[in-house]
């Protein structure tokens, strides 16, 4: 959290004149007041900046740690990055994002993971590859290395749900294995990575 550091007014400089010799030779000490209304500001700022830090985690972005290696190359186990908590009460959730989930078979775990296919869609999986209402995808975050030979007849996703797959196909428990996730166990986007240092950067 920053701060901005505030410059406290330089004492004299709001006489319209100069002061005689004498009392400039005297030594200039901030009176206790002045002094008392700097402390006073200065708490001020501190308890503001505070509340506003603690308004924007709670409503807006949360700090999470990723555990496990579904979703490499592009997220490290125990890289740590912020969610949005509140993007989706604005805009829907798209094809390509990836999402913090509940884990439909234990709420109490929380699964990361990218959206395949939303409500509606047909989807199905051809020794690997993820065709989508009849269009084979063109999935540029899944390396070569990454993907498997698995293959999985079409289904419609339900409305309400979405389908998920990690990056790490040959690894991934995902959607393949425990179905669409409803949209109500969805609870952020995952938007920015901030350690380690070397991996900071926005989610893609």
């Amino acid at each position: 959290m920053e701060t901005i550091p505030h410059s406290p007014q330089e004492t004299g400089q709001a006489a319209a004149s100069e002061p005689d010799a004498s009392m400039s030779a005297m030594p200039q000490t901030p009176a206790p007041a002045q002094r008392a209304g700097g402390m006073g500001l200065w708490l001020r700022d501190l308890v503001v900046s505070v509340a506003a830090s603690v308004l924007i985690i709670t409503f807006l972005y949360q700090p999470v740690r990723v555990e496990g290696t579904s979703m490499l190359p592009h997220l490290e186990d125990h890289d740590r990055l912020f969610i949005n908590k509140f993007v989706y009460r604005i805009s829907a959730i798209e094809r390509g994002d990836v999402v913090v989930f509940h884990y439909p078979r234990d709420p109490e775990k929380s699964y990361i993971k990218r959206v395949i296919a939303l409500p509606g869609d047909r989807l199905r999986i051809d020794r690997g590859r993820v065709w989508l209402n009849g269009k084979a995808q063109r999935e540029g975050y899944v390396p070569e290395e990454y993907r498997d030979s698995h293959s999985m007849a079409e289904i419609v996703v339900p409305e309400g749900s979405f389908f998920m797959m990690g990056d790490h196909r040959s690894i991934s428990s995902d959607s393949r294995e425990f179905g669409p996730v409803e949209r109500s166990l969805i609870y952020g986007k995952a938007v920015f990575i901030y350690w380690p240092a070397r991996d900071a950067g926005v989610v893609r």
